[in-house]
This record gives C-alpha cells, sequence and structure tokens, in this order.
C-alpha cells in the first residue's frame, strides 16, 4: 500500500540498528550495551517512581536530570538539553542547528545515522574521508559548511580526537555549528564540554545507555550555548512536549548522581578491553586504538564477515559492516565481561586453528 505514503517516504533509506536477537545462552557483544548492570541507586529511584504519581505528566523539561547533569559538570542546568536517549537529541540538532545553504560536513566512515537524518530533513551533505589509518585529520575540515558532526571517539572504529585538535577546528571554524557526539566518551577520552564557554558554536550530546547502563532507559542530553539549547527547545516543543517518562528521569537522574558506581565500571570496561587487545594482537589481529566500550579489529589472514558467521556458530555475536569497503575486514567488538571476552579468545582459537 505504497501508494499512500508520502514523497519522503520512497526516498528515505532507513537506518539499520543493531541485532538484537531473541536466543538464548548468546554471548552479545554487537550493540555496544554495557556488560554491567546499572547502579542500584537506579532501581531504588524506579521502583519508588512506580505510584499513583504516574497518572500524571512528566516534567516537560526535565529539570531535575538538567540540574543533575549541571552538577556533574560544573555548569548550569540552561545549558543542557534533556531527550529520549541521545538519537532523539540529534535528531533534532540536525533540524535545529545543521539545515543550512552549505553542506554538512561528517566522516566518511562514521555513525550511520547522520545520513539517515540527512535524508530525513532534506539536509545536504559532504562526507569527509578518514586517513588512511582512519583518524580524523580536523585539517580536512577547513572548508565551507554549514555544520559539522562526528562521534568521539568515532564510531565503529573507536579513534579518539584530542581535545586539542578538537579545540583547533572550534578556531577555525566560528561561522558553524560544530557538534561532538560523545556516546562512549566516558571510555577513554575527555569531554570536549569544558570548551562549551570558549566556543558557542559548540554543543555535545553524550548518552545514559553506555557508560551509564541505561539502554533500555532511553534517556540522553545535550550541553552548549543557551542559544543553542533554547533551538533545540523549540524543535521539541514542536514535536513532543514529553519526551522523558517519569521512569526515564528519576533513573538518570540517580545515574548521574552515583559517581562512585560510574566510575567503577568504567574503569572495569576500559581494564576488560586492554586486556582483550592484546590477547587478540597475540592472535594475529590488527586492533585499532580505542577510546570506546568497543573494539575494531581485523585479522591478517581471516575475512571479517567469515570470522562474524563462524562466530555466531558459537553463539557469539559481533557487528560485522559490509560497506564501505576499507572496513569489510573488520569486526566490530563490544567489550563485555572478563569471562565472555575469555569466550570470544578461547572461540577465534578454535576458529583460526580449523
Amino acid at each position: 500500500m505504497s501508494k499512500f505514503w508520502s514523497k519522503i517516504v520512497h526516498e528515505l533509506t532507513p537506518y539499520t540498528p543493531g541485532e538484537q536477537p531473541k536466543l538464548n545462552n548468546l554471548i552479545k557483544l554487537n550493540t555496544n550495551e554495557n556488560p554491567y548492570g546499572p547502579s542500584p541507586k537506579v532501581i531504588e529511584a524506579l521502583q519508588a517512581e512506580a505510584a499513583d504519581s504516574l497518572r500524571l505528566y512528566p516534567d516537560p523539561n526535565s529539570d531535575r536530570l538538567k540540574e543533575a547533569v549541571a552538577n556533574f559538570y560544573g555548569i548550569k542546568p540552561t545549558q543542557v538539553f534533556a531527550g529520549n536517549g541521545s538519537d532523539e537529541i540529534l535528531a533534532h540538532v540536525f533540524q535545529a542547528l545543521l539545515k543550512h545553504d552549505q553542506p554538512l560536513l561528517f566522516p566518511d566512515i562514521s555513525y550511520s545515522f547522520y545520513p539517515v537524518y540527512c535524508g530525513l530533513y532534506q539536509i545536504q551533505y559532504k562526507t569527509v574521508a578518514l586517513t588512511d589509518t582512519f583518524e580524523i585529520d580536523v585539517n580536512d575540515y577547513m572548508q565551507p559548511n554549514g555544520g559539522i558532526i562526528f562521534p568521539n571517539p568515532n564510531a565503529p572504529t573507536g579513534r579518539l580526537l584530542s581535545l586539542q585538535e578538537i579545540e583547533r577546528l572550534l578556531i577555525a571554524n566560528k561561522e558553524s555549528v560544530v557538534v561532538i557526539d560523545e556516546a562512549y566518551v566516558d571510555f577513554g577520552g575527555q569531554s570536549a564540554i569544558g570548551l562549551m564557554d570558549r566556543y558557542p558554536q559548540l554543543l555535545v550530546t553524550q548518552t545514559l545507555s553506555k557508560a551509564r547502563s541505561l539502554a533500555g532507559l532511553r534517556a540522553g542530553f545535550a550541553v552548549g550555548h543557551p542559544d543553542l539549547i533554547d533551538a533545540l527547545h523549540r524543535i521539541k516543543d514542536s514535536f513532543n512536549s514529553y519526551p522523558l517518562d517519569r521512569f526515564a528521569i528519576a533513573g538518570a537522574v540517580a545515574a548521574m548522581n552515583d559517581r562512585e558506581y560510574f566510575e567503577m565500571t568504567r574503569q572495569k570496561v576500559i581494564a576488560s578491553r586492554e586486556r582483550l587487545v592484546e590477547k587478540l594482537n597475540a592472535l594475529d589481529f590488527e586492533v585499532l586504538p580505542s577510546g570506546a566500550n568497543f573494539i575494531f579489529a581485523k585479522h591478517a589472514t581471516h575475512d571479517g564477515a567469515e570470522l562474524t558467521a563462524k562466530l555466531r556458530e558459537r553463539s557469539i555475536i559481533v557487528r560485522h559492516f559490509k560497506n564501505p569497503a576499507r572496513i569489510s575486514p573488520f569486526l566490530r567488538i563490544t567489550i563485555g565481561t572478563d569471562q565472555e571476552c575469555e569466550l570470544l579468545v578461547s572461540a577465534l582459537i578454535e576458529i583460526l586453528k580449523a
């Protein structure tokens, strides 16, 4: 019945999320979920929220969450926007801040939702090639643009761009918005939020799905100059005034406030990542330097698609990207628990021997 579709629907190529297979005894290392559950204080907050008050609408501005984010980073609540996961926030960002006459710039190998948003909102864009070592070179972005966006660390490569390089980009790009998508920054990077007061064109987005183990709750935030935040509110209040429900607000606030648990679990993931990298190197894998809770690795002689299929036969799911061709040899492997990482390595040893 596609004859009833609007014209734009025919033109869209939707984003393909990571597989969520419903299988028992599965080692799921394909969607960058945290291997550790949320803070116990989050569970307590959610249980307390299951009350008669659910008959009432939630706070449309998520003020408690804004205050928790502001307290964590030492900024003002007026510099914070809260939304239903960073994907929704990014959608608002594309519509509110990145639709201009000049093309939007982002890496050719990056978060695949970016071109989807450009298609949805009819935004002209231009991809900028990563270097031969899969790095972002800010010199390549010194060109006319209607905005710049990239993840830091980048996805799916995991490579991190230094704050010094980000600042160099901001100094050279004062006439359009620069968006740093920091979904994975807590696993090895340093947030660009500290640059915000000096560069009013900077917007930083983050999610609570990764380092705070709340992928199932859907909460995220953006930080920037109040003028940028106001633009996001204008879009949000023209679309959905209540993007975060009472559970999401309560759980997100508890997660932001429990700094000790956040620090403990992120350090455990970082330590597991470094151990896994060492073991894969010993198996003749090339692993790109990663500041994320995943790694990007290719074997010297075995194809990425082949390894992905053989791991799946052993109930281990990793992510493989067919396009572009230059990354097809790679596997993107989420960092699981130490036990899950050991099972992955054992399976790879078995596959390589065969």
